[in-house]
């Protein structure tokens, strides 16, 4: 029977995605008890004389280090990535042609463009802001802007892919 899953999403032990592989490596890996079932499709996969859960999610089961020490470089297109293409401030999604960049902490004031200070703002919200802080602007950040993890980071279109893995973008 042929199944409609193709690939599965591969956790660290700490429940962080790490990558997506193939039905075939991800059964490889359930089979060699190196990982664990986290979630699983409705269909089964069967071969001769047995049958096991279809795999959608898979947490290895000891941690693999990730390193840490390479950072993104902060750009409009990675900012938008990050934030969904969703104004931090209200909410809308107008598209990524209409979202501006806004510096939290304003450039005429010493803010650098950098992950922790750059967020997607729709028009409205970035010109009712201005060169203010959002505390002054009585404005408040839907989430605190910060460096998405390197790993997370490119998975990111590939979480929105199927439904159950969604929930494991989390943390990006």
């Amino acid at each position: 029977m042929s199944s409609s899953v193709s690939s599965v999403l591969v956790l660290n032990a700490s429940y962080e995605p790490l990558r997506v592989v193939s039905i075939k490596r991800a059964v490889i890996l359930l089979l060699q008890s190196k990982a664990e079932l986290v979630e699983a499709a409705e269909q089964r996969l069967r071969a001769q004389g047995t049958s096991m859960e279809c795999p959608l999610v898979i947490r290895l089961v000891r941690y693999v280090a990730i390193p840490r020490s390479r950072r993104l470089p902060c750009s409009r297109r990675g900012v938008l990535i990050r934030d969904r293409e969703t104004c931090q401030y209200c909410g809308a999604q107008p598209g990524r042609a209409k979202l501006t960049l806004d510096h939290v902490v304003p450039k005429a004031r010493g803010g650098q463009t950098t992950w922790d200070n750059v967020v997607a703002a729709c028009s409205d919200c970035n010109h009712a802001k201005r060169d203010r802080t959002p505390e002054e602007a009585h404005m408040t950040l839907r989430a605190k802007p910060r460096q998405p993890q390197m790993i997370a980071f490119a998975l990111i279109g590939e979480l929105d892919r199927h439904e159950v893995w969604r929930k494991y973008a989390y943390n990006i």
